[in-house]
């Protein structure tokens, strides 16, 4: 689910509970896809050509509902904070962990994988800092082509088996294309974070630019912060200030007094 006013038009989001959120129809089928994620690993490990290619087709079928959903929010306004998390996170969800369990049953090498997950720890981190500064960060057409690819090369892995394709009279290796896929999609996960890389830092030097016009720099937040210390310093020791400490010190009880001189002692 993109980001954005539902609807278009510049028109802001009611607030809503995230208890309702929860029941929006792109929300109900995000939460669906999660729920398919351990039908395709147990499908799989019961082993065997046939359950590895009905895991590939619920895996497919999971990949489906991902524009699924996202089309439906945008369509009837329906863009949420709670699909803003959940689609993403479901996303990742269905791809690491069945890339994990591709791994363990040595179909992927495992530094493929480490080097995969290594990338999506690291966009989701630059992404919530940029979130929590108010930086927008869109996604780029490698992050795109990253998911395309990543998509069907566990697609081919999945089917694993070398399938007779009567129709054009050929015999696919879908591990091998698999691979060849996954491998292509490794270069566009590193391509595509470099790029969110250089759009984040581009969004910093604007954001930079803009508070620097409006005088707030880094030197100016320096300066107010040492005036304010300087002006706490010299309220404390002035008069004012040491009588509002000796107030302070008589209000603890006597009890506290004794304990802390306790604790000196000990």
């Amino acid at each position: 689910m993109t980001a954005g006013p539902p609807g278009g038009g510049g028109k802001p989001r009611k607030l809503r509970p995230l208890r309702d959120e929860l029941t929006d129809l792109p929300n109900l089928i995000t939460m669906a896809r999660i729920g398919l994620i351990p039908i395709v690993l147990v499908v799989y490990e019961s082993g065997g050509a046939v359950a590895s290619a009905v895991a590939c087709g619920v895996f497919l079928l999971a990949a489906a509902t991902d524009a699924l959903d996202g089309w439906l929010a945008r369509r009837l306004g329906l863009v949420t904070v709670v699909g803003k998390f959940l689609d993403p996170l479901a996303d990742k969800l269905i791809v690491l962990s069945t890339l994990v369990v591709l791994t363990a049953h040595d179909r992927v090498p495992a530094w493929l994988v480490v080097i995969l997950m290594s990338r999506e720890l690291a966009v989701t981190g630059l992404r919530a800092i940029a979130s929590q500064e108010g930086l927008v960060i869109a996604a780029g057409t490698s992050g795109k082509i990253k998911t395309v690819l990543q998509l069907a090369g566990i697609s081919f892995l999945l089917v694993h088996f070398p399938w007779q394709l009567e129709v054009v009279g050929l015999t696919v290796d879908f591990h091998g294309v698999g691979l060849y896929v996954l491998y292509g999609s490794l270069i566009m996960s590193v391509l595509s974070a470099v790029e969110y890389f250089r759009f984040f830092a581009e969004a910093a030097a604007r954001q930079a630019r803009e508070l620097e016009a409006l005088g707030i720099t880094r030197a100016a937040l320096k300066e107010r912060a040492q005036r304010r210390k300087a002006k706490l310093r010299a309220l404390k020791q002035s008069p004012r200030g040491q009588k509002r400490a000796e107030r302070k010190l008589r209000r603890v009880s006597p009890r506290r007094r004794a304990g802390s001189r306790r604790d000196e002692d000990d």
